[in-house]
């Protein structure tokens, strides 16, 4: 049953309060203590006529705008008319390279032109191209870079991001990368997380000596970054031509000895035991997942599905696969399978120079057959889970971040990946206050 009232009790005069009143549809409304898995996906708890009482930049309560009345709530406080707007949680987007220098638009003519996406990673294209281009810039400048994507993608509806490195290929552009994320994460009001992603590829000194990469990995960079809290997660690139499952298992377990757990790329490109190592580290999110055979695709639900089993999420990215044009993730097969599902963007210079969550939950209902209800939890509830938070945002709940995104004028929920072109978004609030911009 959707509640019609929620409230928590503060000393009015303590706190700056903001009253959120005619809304059209208050859409995500749940606490779950889970991901969402197979047909809860499809499941997404809508108030009619509905407001939001915020404080301190925290949900406060919710209800129907009938409960409001009858319990006269007092709106002498900032009172927000939402004029018939539809109000959702902001997109928690859990899989994002947002920290890098430059752009590679040649690439992008040069896939045009029929090289690949190997190809062009082996003639030094590709991460090696990102990682030259990182290693060029100040630390400073690699921030001004970021920071003006952050606010971008924050007004364009994301209100949580996970960002890795894997660009820097040493020890100093790693912590480089590294640092600029703790500095976005100092002063944006967004919640962050940083991921550890040195094993990235293989930078060109290192081509055929990856044991001596692999030990300045684990011996060089991650004394530093616990050292110094760089990173919440580490992750590996398992992939033919980058990092062999084995290798993998190597440098994660390195990792969680520092407490960093694995969030990993899996399966964009070939399935070569991923998977099952993946599941076997106990990774948060096994990521991408382009190339999935059958016998995977069940390994990924009965684990997910068994209380004893691994509980974490697949991670899908479907404006990677769409603009290296291969075949879409095979959502509608793992939904009902019963897995956790989250959509993100992969925002990166390579292959997904975006990093608006509108689109790719668009594209998911469009080439990967999703529910708007199901995409639309993908990428908030689930993808807070992704990143650990959904006790903070993902969802509209009582004592979570007021990260909201105000729609203009909609007919329904189905409208919003169905009118895909269009910017539907009319305002964005983080925290209780509203992107500039």
């Amino acid at each position: 049953m959707v509640p019609v009232f929620v409230f928590r009790t503060y000393f009015y005069n303590q706190m700056s309060s903001t009253l959120i009143i005619n809304i059209k549809q208050l859409v995500n409304t749940r606490d779950a203590k889970q991901p969402l898995r197979g047909k809860e996906l499809a499941s997404l708890p809508i108030i009619n006529d509905a407001y939001v009482d915020i404080e301190d930049g925290i949900i406060n309560g919710y209800g129907t705008m009938e409960s409001f009345h009858k319990e006269k709530k007092n709106t002498t406080n900032n009172l927000v008319d939402a004029k018939g707007a539809m109000v959702l949680p902001c997109w928690c987007d859990s899989h994002s390279h947002l920290v890098y220098a430059g752009s590679r638009e040649d690439e992008f003519v040069d896939k045009i032109r029929g090289l690949s996406y190997a190809e062009i990673n082996a003639r030094g294209g590709g991460i090696l191209n990102s990682s030259k281009k990182l290693n060029e810039v100040s630390e400073d400048e690699l921030f001004v870079q970021a920071w003006k994507r952050l606010e971008e993608v924050s007004r364009l509806g994301t209100g949580a991001l996970e960002i890795k490195s894997g660009y820097g290929l040493s020890v100093e552009g790693e912590l480089k990368m590294l640092r600029v994320i703790k500095k976005l994460k100092q002063k944006s009001n967004l919640p962050i997380k940083a991921t550890f992603l040195g094993a990235h590829t293989y930078p060109q000194a290192f081509k055929e000596n990856h044991q001596g990469y692999i030990d300045m990995i684990i011996n060089d960079m991650l004394p530093v970054i616990a050292k110094e809290k760089l990173a919440d997660y580490i992750d590996v690139f398992c992939e033919k031509g980058f990092f062999s499952a084995e290798e993998m298992e190597t440098i994660c377990k390195a990792g969680l000895s520092y407490g960093l757990k694995p969030k990993l790329h899996v399966n964009q490109l070939n399935s070569i035991g991923g998977i099952e190592a993946g599941i076997k580290l106990n990774a948060v999110s096994l990521d991408h997942l382009e190339v999935l055979n059958e016998k995977e695709i069940q390994l990924l639900s009965k684990s997910s599905t068994q209380e004893s089993g691994w509980n974490g999420i697949c991670t899908l990215l479907p404006t990677a696969a769409f603009f290296l044009r291969m075949h879409l993730q095979p959502a509608r097969q793992l939904i009902d399978c019963g897995c956790a599902v989250a959509l993100a963007s992969d925002f990166n210079p390579g292959s997904s120079p975006s990093g608006n969550m509108n689109f790719v939950v668009a594209l998911s209902c469009i080439q990967m057959k999703m529910l708007p209800e199901e995409a639309i939890n993908a990428a908030t509830i689930n993808g807070a889970f992704a990143m650990d938070i959904a006790n903070e945002t993902g969802s509209i709940s009582v004592g979570k971040k007021a990260n909201l995104i105000f729609t203009k004028p909609v007919p329904s929920i189905a409208f919003l990946p169905y009118c895909f072109g269009t910017n539907l978004i009319d305002k964005v609030m983080i925290g209780g206050e509203f992107v500039e911009g």
